[in-house]
């Protein structure tokens, strides 16, 4: 459970989505939505870097 909370909580810190819409998807779709967030949040931060 405590793993769908991380799941939840970091889909709606990056997106304006509501809670009742983060949870209505698949956990397959969360995890997606996570790992892409995740390889923007890196591309964000590795330019950051560069500079």
């Amino acid at each position: 459970m405590e793993k769908l909370y991380e799941e939840v909580a970091f889909i709606a810190y990056h997106f304006p989505w509501s809670y009742n819409d983060i949870m209505q998807m698949e956990h397959r779709d969360r995890q997606m939505w996570c790992e892409e967030i995740s390889k923007i949040n890196r591309k964000l931060n590795n330019n950051a870097n560069d500079q």
